[in-house]
C-alpha cells in the first residue's frame, strides 16, 4: 500500500492502471483491488478503469503548511540532487518531494509545481561511484571500512577507516574519515576509491564527536 501511494504521488496524473502495474510489477487486477483498499482507508483517489487515477487527498501524509519561499527552498534543494546525487539519493529526493506536495493544500501544491527557482548544472559531476549506497549505510551504522584507494601518485593503498561523512563540493565528491593507520583525519576523493568492504567492527559512538572535531580543525586551518 505504501509503495502504491508513493507511486501515485510521484507519477504525473492521471496514472493508468497499466502504468501502475508496470511500476509495481503486479497485475492490473491487483492495482484495482489495492486502489479500493486505499480508498476504504481514507485516501481520496479520483478516476476509474480506462481513464487513470489521481491521488487528491493522501491520508498517509499529515497536512503541512509552508509559505511560498519555504516551498521554493524545498523544491530547489531536492531538485538539485537530480544533478549531484547518486541513483539512491535521486530516487529518495523524488519520493520526498512527492510527499511534500501531497501534504500541501491545493493552492500551495500548485505553487510547488510551478516554482520560480529551478536548478540546472551545465557540467554535471561525473557519475556517482557504485559503492555510494553501501558507504552511506556504513556511515549511518558507524562500521569500520576496509578501503582500497588510489592516491594522487596513482599508487594503490589499503586503509582501515572510520567513515564520517560524504561531502559534496562543486566539482568533486569526498569521503571524510578517520584513518586508523595515520591516527588522524583524512579525506578521500570518491572517484579514486577502487573497492571497499564494510566490516563487522563498530566505532560507535565516536562518529558525531569526531566529525565535529574534524570540521573544527578544518575551520582552524582556514583562519
Amino acid at each position: 500500500m505504501f509503495r502504491l501511494l508513493d507511486t501515485l504521488r510521484r507519477l504525473p496524473s492521471p496514472v493508468t492502471a497499466a502504468r501502475l502495474a508496470a511500476e509495481m510489477e503486479v497485475s492490473e487486477r491487483t492495482i484495482y483491488r489495492d486502489i479500493d483498499t486505499l480508498r476504504a482507508s481514507g485516501a481520496i483517489i479520483d478516476g476509474e478503469a480506462g481513464f487513470g487515477f489521481t491521488l487528491t487527498e493522501d491520508s498517509a501524509v499529515p497536512p503541512q503548511m509552508f509559505d511560498r519561499i519555504e516551498i521554493e527552498a524545498l523544491v530547489l534543494g531536492l531538485s538539485w540532487l537530480q544533478w549531484q546525487g547518486d541513483a539512491e539519493l535521486i530516487d529518495a529526493a523524488e519520493r520526498a518531494l512527492a510527499k511534500v506536495v501531497a501534504s500541501l493544500p491545493e493552492r500551495k501544491a500548485a505553487e510547488a509545481r510551478h516554482v520560480a527557482s529551478l536548478s540546472y548544472v551545465f557540467q554535471p559531476r561525473d557519475e556517482a561511484p557504485p559503492h555510494m549506497a553501501v558507504l552511506r549505510r556504513a556511515i549511518w551504522d558507524e562500521c569500520v571500512v576496509d578501503l582500497t584507494y588510489r592516491d594522487r601518485n596513482g599508487d594503490e593503498t589499503r586503509r582501515m577507516i572510520w567513515p564520517l561523512a560524504v561531502v559534496y563540493t562543486e566539482h568533486k565528491l569526498w569521503l571524510m574519515a578517520w584513518c586508523c593507520l595515520r591516527r588522524d583525519f583524512r579525506r578521500f576523493q570518491m572517484v579514486n576509491i577502487e573497492a571497499l568492504t564494510v566490516t563487522q567492527e563498530s566505532f560507535r559512538p565516536r562518529r558525531v564527536p569526531l566529525l565535529r572535531d574534524m570540521f573544527e580543525q578544518m575551520r582552524g586551518r582556514e583562519r
